[in-house]
Formats: C-alpha cells, structure tokens, sequence
C-alpha cells in the first residue's frame, strides 16, 4: 500500500491547485476525482478573474482586495488562458447612482495593486460602445478585470501537480475513510472497472465542493450540521449580440448584477443567477424561472429584446459557499472558510468552505500552511511565479505566440489558430507538430490526443464542453463519429498497455 504525505479528495479548482502548490514544495500527493477534473462547479462558472463589484456593497474588503491583487498574478502565470477584459457598466436611472458607482470604482481601482491593467475612466455610451443598448443608456463607466477557460485553468494545475510527482486519478471514487493513529486509511474504486485500491496519507485534505458535507458525513463518518449553503447559479449562451469586444456588466431593479460577455465561436454569454439549491448538485438544471429572468434582464439594456430563439446553450452549477446565514442567497459571503480537524498525535483532516476560482491560488496557500503545521512547512509560496503549463511566454506576446503557430501550421485557419494559442499557450506549438487529420471544426487528432493522454479526457462530453467550447460548433453526426474515434483510440491504447 502506498502511503501519502497529502491525500486530497476533489478534482476541481481548489483540490488541483492545493495538490499543485502540495507538490511544488515537496510533499508527496495524491488527488482523487470521481468525475472528470473540473466537472462540478469549477466549470460552470461566468468565465472570470475578477475582484467582485459587488461585494463592497457587503464591506468584503479584504476579499475584493485579495482577489483584485489575484487578477494580474494570474495574468502573468497564465497568460493563454486569463485575459483582460473591460467591462462597461451603463448608468441606469433610479438604481446605484453615479457618485456611489464612481466611489466603489475608485476602490476598485485602488484596492488591489493594479499595476498592468487599465483603470476605470467614463464612457460615452452614445458611440459604437453603446451601440446595442436602448437610446436611454449613454452613460457609464468603463473598468477592468479579467476573463478565464476555468475548466483549461483546473486541468493545467493538475498537469503541473503530476508533472512535479502528484498522482491524479480520476474517475475514481473514494469509497471509505478511516483513521489509524497518524494515518489515514482510503478505499477507493475506479468507476469504468470496479478495481478497489486503498492507500494511507498522512493529511487529508476534502476539497470536494458542494459535496464537502457528503463526504464529512459519508465516508468520514460524521454527524455534522451543513456547513455550506448550495447556490445555483445558470448562464444561457446566445448568438452574437454585438460586435465589440467589451462585456456589460447591467444592474437590476432586484439589487441583483448580470454579465454579457463575448464567448466562444460568436456566441455570447449571459449570466448569472443566484437561487439556493437542495438535492445533489450534479442534477443541477436551469429552470425556466432562471432562463425568463436573464432573458428579461437583459432586455431592459438591449435595443433588441432577447428571446428563447436566441439561446444556442444555457449551463448551470452549484456554488457551495459558507453557510453565514445570510438572508438572500445573493448576500451570501464569496470568502473561504478552512477548518482542520484532529487532535494532537492523529492524523488531521482540512474541510474546505466556500471560495471562488480568482482566489484558488491564495486558498491552496492557507491550505498549505494547515498542512505545514501538521507535517513540518516545507518550502516558500511559489505558485505566484511560476507559469502553468503552456504559460511560459509574456502577457503581452499573444499576438507573436499566434502568427508563430501560424507559420508552423500553416493550413489551420486564423480561428483555429487563435483557439489553439489561448488553450494551450506554447504548448499549442507541440500539439502543431503532429497535427492529423481535422476530426470537425479545427479539433485535430493530435490534439485529441493530447487531451487524453495528457489531460485526463475520456469522453466526448471532457472533449467538446471542458477541455474546448466545440460543442457549440458540433452536430450529433459529427458528435457521434468523435464518440466513435475515442473508442477506437481507447481501445488500441488498452491493447498496447495489455501487450506491454
């Protein structure tokens, strides 16, 4: 049985970054994911890096500024993946006046070190800015944050826990826990075949999200109350509502904000919601309240209402934040909450609450020093500076990294080109070098292949809607024939294992 320094249950943001940082400082780790990595609620997020508007309003400064300071940290750490953004907030009549939303910009501007990314400046809303927006609309402000591939930002912290000794399994279920003394001892079973392991850790570490209470009272035996309040929050993604390259960032009548943002394949993204959640959060669905909501509210903004014909996708998730008993599910509190159980002498275990994707690298910190203080600290805080995998190349040098995958590859089209460089960054001119045949939509063999041996997909779902956004762009024929090459694929891999 093989014995682990750091055990952590949970494949998605905070469990990959907190096994990345884990092993960067020399502690032996093992990651354990029952579904794909990424497949709860770190991918069904609006896409941001950002410092939270909206939570000055509840006086969360030290989270605002803690997430603001995030922004550029991992611009510069992964600079394929999150990329600047200006959001235009247009000045709506009878809501959040003009000096309040100029006070909480300030703030905003100011909080968190802002060093690379411009600052807030009014907008005149009457030009090509404002073009979409109904005559009424021409003012506002103009600020910055930040946009991110959360799924790409889950799976590169695991590629670099792996690449620097971390064993990621996924698709593997934990199935019993127990402590002995100083160990912990874990049963887990690999879903596609049944195969039960058991190995011990000396931490452990329950980073499973909104199932963080399931698992403190299922396979750790414990009679808790809930510590986390569930919070569905959907998106529907339209067709292109307008040209330009900014988001909207649009008030509500309800105290409530929503986003609309340029997304994948001239699609655009509107969300979020915010409505508490009962039952288990994989069956999380959005609901005709929700889709008639952002529909509406984004209507009181665009000159061309929005209809249900517009909707080309819709995707909904449940955040599991700390249960601070607030009164409205959008008051509740963003922050994380770590609590570390075990007495002196016995193997501990840290439950973690709460958090948002910005603040992940920041919460693995915290994680770390629990950890340290249970197994002996090793090692400084690194994450800040060292790229994720594919990021090694300045914030700046998207445009040289793309005309370079270019002239490499030069029979993919300028989109694919594109898609290529901000999900893979440098590593986009490896996957170039053995590209194969063109499966659909500029997804080659190549990089199929890449995604499945080297980032953990295994289904056409890990493929087209985690991994890349293509199934926006997929028919179910061509969906069909994929499923059928990654069996093929799967297949010949089996058969070669088998005959090593």
């Amino acid at each position: 049985m093989r014995t682990f320094d750091v055990a952590v249950i949970g494949g998605g943001i905070n469990g990959c970054g907190i096994a990345r940082d884990a092993a960067g400082r020399g502690y032996s780790v093992s990651l354990t994911e029952q579904n794909d990595l990424g497949s709860g609620t770190s991918s069904w997020s609006t896409k941001l890096i950002h410092g939270g508007l909206r939570y000055l309003e509840h006086y969360e400064f030290r989270l605002v500024r803690e997430a603001l300071a995030e922004r550029e940290v991992l611009w510069g750490i992964a600079p394929h993946i999150v990329r600047p953004l200006r959001f235009v907030l247009p000045l709506h009549t009878g809501l959040r006046p003009a000096w309040l939303l100029r006070i909480g910009l300030f703030l905003y501007d100011h909080l968190g070190g802002r060093k690379r990314l411009p600052g807030t400046r009014p907008v005149d809303l009457s030009g090509p800015i404002g073009a979409p927006l109904k005559s009424e609309f021409r003012r506002g402000f103009e600020y910055s944050d930040a946009r991110v591939d959360d799924t790409r930002l889950v799976v590169l912290n695991a590629r670099d826990a792996e690449a620097r000794g971390a064993e990621i399994a996924v698709g593997t279920r934990v199935v019993s826990v127990r402590r002995e003394g100083d160990l912990w001892r874990i049963v887990r079973r690999e879903l596609q075949t049944g195969r039960e392991d058991e190995i011990a850790a000396r931490f452990l570490v329950n980073a499973a999200g909104p199932w963080v209470d399931r698992v403190i009272q299922g396979p750790l035996g414990r009679s808790e109350a809930k510590h986390v309040r569930l919070v569905q929050g959907s998106h529907i993604v339209t067709r292109k509502l307008y040209d330009h390259d900014r988001a909207f960032i649009f008030q509500n009548a309800d105290g409530r904000i929503i986003f609309a943002i340029p997304y994948a394949n001239d699609t655009t993204l509107v969300g979020t919601t915010d409505r508490d959640f009962s039952g288990d959060p994989a069956d999380a669905a959005i609901t005709e309240e929700e889709t008639a909501y952002l529909l509406s509210a984004a209507s009181e903004y665009f000159a061309t209402p929005l209809r249900r014909d517009d909707i080309v996708w819709s995707f909904s998730g449940v955040r599991p934040l700390y249960d601070d008993h607030a009164s409205a599910a959008q008051e509740a509190t963003r922050d994380y909450v770590l609590k570390t159980d075990g007495a002196a002498g016995e193997a501990a275990v840290l439950n973690i609450f709460g958090g948002k994707i910005t603040t992940y690298r920041k919460l693995a910190e915290d994680a770390l020093k629990e950890i340290g203080q249970r197994l002996g600290a090793r090692g400084r805080s690194w994450t800040g500076s060292a790229a994720l995998p594919g990021g090694d190349f300045p914030v700046d040098g998207v445009a040289e990294l793309e005309a370079r995958l270019a002239r490499a590859a030069p029979q993919l089209a300028a989109a694919t080109v594109q898609r290529l460089v901000a999900a893979y960054g440098t590593d986009a001119l490896r996957i170039a070098a053995n590209l194969g045949p063109d499966l659909g939509h500029g997804l080659h063999e190549g990089e199929l292949r890449w995604m499945m041996d080297r980032e953990w997909a295994r289904t056409a779902e890990d493929v087209l809607w985690r991994r890349s956004k293509l199934g926006l762009a997929f028919s179910a024929d061509e969906v069909a024939a994929l499923r059928a090459k990654i069996a093929t694929m799967t297949g010949r891999h089996a058969g070669a294992m088998a005959a090593g």
